[in-house]
């Protein structure tokens, strides 16, 4: 009997015991709840220093976003979404977006066309704690397509360009930066050009120039010049006058082009060549009768000449 009632104190004993955790964790159980319903999610702000300009079919431009968490709750799923519009004018391939979080590799962002608008979201978020900032490197580019493959047809002269911010799966924008970047392109031109040209007689010479007013660098670029199929097209490389093959086409028989600065070129940002034509008196050989002659342009540059040799010139990548 004794030995029973032993065994049933330490019964109760161990019973209470497991009362008592069990109303101790009742009484934890609303500090809990009352922790989560207080808390408030993250104030994000953004900035995006956009370039001011880009090149059409040329290298991205880099720029940068600043993403801000002005409030004072930390976050760890800062996301950045981006929206460029540059209107009916551009096929599916037309637009680039890279970033870089850390390191020196960039990454790209995926884009899709819906309707005019291009939109991507960074596909790495990142932690942000409250009253901090964090800058993203970003590169903007209108490729046109891919070296060789590109598309020559549509364009933009500006393009929109919408950031926002969210965190976590939300899909509401706690903010949003819009900015506008300009699109331009290469330009050329001729210069003292004799307006016409005897046949059977002595070759001419001119001065070219193409200029990228733009801040894209440019490559794989093929500067064509256009005649028709009895002209002879020279250019000067290293103080010789080195005779062009003309590149031909059947469905144009009677023009021929000239790839007067090389195959794939290229032309860094913001510059401007230009070439003069040698004296006539230092000119290292005379050409041949009825033929034409061009300086030698080292960076893309398309010309074409009409039948009486009225010339007219644009730069193309």
């Amino acid at each position: 009997m004794i030995s029973t009632a032993r065994t049933l104190r330490s019964s109760v004993t161990v019973a209470g015991a497991g009362l008592l955790l069990a109303a101790t964790g009742a009484v934890l159980a609303p500090s809990a709840t009352a922790a989560t319903t207080d808390s408030q999610p993250p104030a994000l702000s953004v900035s995006t220093a956009a370039p001011a300009e880009i090149g059409l079919a040329g290298q991205p431009v880099e720029f940068t976003t600043t993403a801000t968490n002005v409030g004072t709750e930390d976050t760890t799923s800062a996301r950045l979404i981006y929206h460029i519009d540059g209107g009916a004018g551009l096929p599916p391939n037309a637009v680039s977006l890279q970033y870089r979080l850390s390191g020196t590799a960039w990454k790209t962002v995926p884009l899709t066309l819906t309707g005019t608008r291009f939109s991507g979201e960074l596909p790495e978020s990142f932690a942000l704690a409250a009253a901090r900032s964090r800058t993203v490197h970003l590169r903007l580019g209108l490729p046109m397509g891919t070296a060789h493959h590109g598309d020559s047809n549509g364009g933009a002269d500006h393009l929109k360009l919408n950031t926002l911010i969210s965190y976590g799966t939300s899909g509401a924008a706690n903010d949003t930066d819009e900015d506008t970047v300009k699109d331009d392109g290469l330009t050329a031109g001729l210069s003292d050009v004799p307006t016409t040209a005897t046949a059977g007689g002595p070759g001419v010479t001119f001065r070219a120039t193409v200029s990228n007013p733009t801040a894209s660098a440019y490559e794989n670029v093929t500067g064509v010049l256009f005649t028709s199929r009895y002209a002879t097209v020279q250019v000067l490389r290293s103080g010789t006058w080195t005779t062009l093959k003309p590149i031909t086409a059947p469905a144009e028989p009677d023009v021929y082009g000239f790839a007067v600065t090389g195959k794939d070129s290229t032309l860094a940002a913001h510059r401007d060549r230009r070439r003069s034509p040698a004296p006539r008196s230092a000119e290292p050989r005379r050409r041949a009768a009825g033929t034409r002659t061009t300086r030698s342009a080292p960076k893309p540059l398309s010309v074409r000449a009409n039948g009486t040799w009225t010339w007219s010139s644009s730069a193309t990548a």
